[in-house]
């Protein structure tokens, strides 16, 4: 089981450590062609879920009981990500998020575990 945990909180940490860098550091133009809902959303609020995945990344390399809130965060993160692409009818975009969600649920289950 820590060894399951590790290795999906290294994989979320990278993958959310890129993807939050991207929202922090890039412009609205740089980011549209692979987010297109940055066009919707006040780039304040784009900048935030940025720091969001930074920290969650972060957290996710702390020790399973801290890193386990890292998870649960992650997990919520998509829950808005899926709501917004569903409002926006891009139900097809979806299956990244869907696989990000259940990844971060089983980290976050697999920090309870460990105890």
């Amino acid at each position: 089981m820590r060894i399951a945990y590790w290795v999906l909180a290294v994989l979320l940490a990278v993958f959310y450590a890129y993807s939050g860098g991207k929202k922090v550091t890039q412009s609205k133009d740089q980011l549209r062609p692979m987010m297109g809902w940055v066009d919707q959303i006040p780039m304040r609020l784009v900048r935030v879920i940025g720091v969001l995945e930074l920290l969650g990344a972060a957290g996710l390399l702390l020790p399973p009981y801290l890193g386990m809130a890292a998870a649960v965060g992650l997990t919520l993160l998509q829950v808005g990500a899926i709501v917004t692409h569903l409002r926006r009818g891009e139900a097809r975009l979806i299956g990244l998020n869907i696989g990000l969600l259940v990844s971060s649920a089983v980290t976050a289950w697999l920090a309870t575990v460990w105890r």
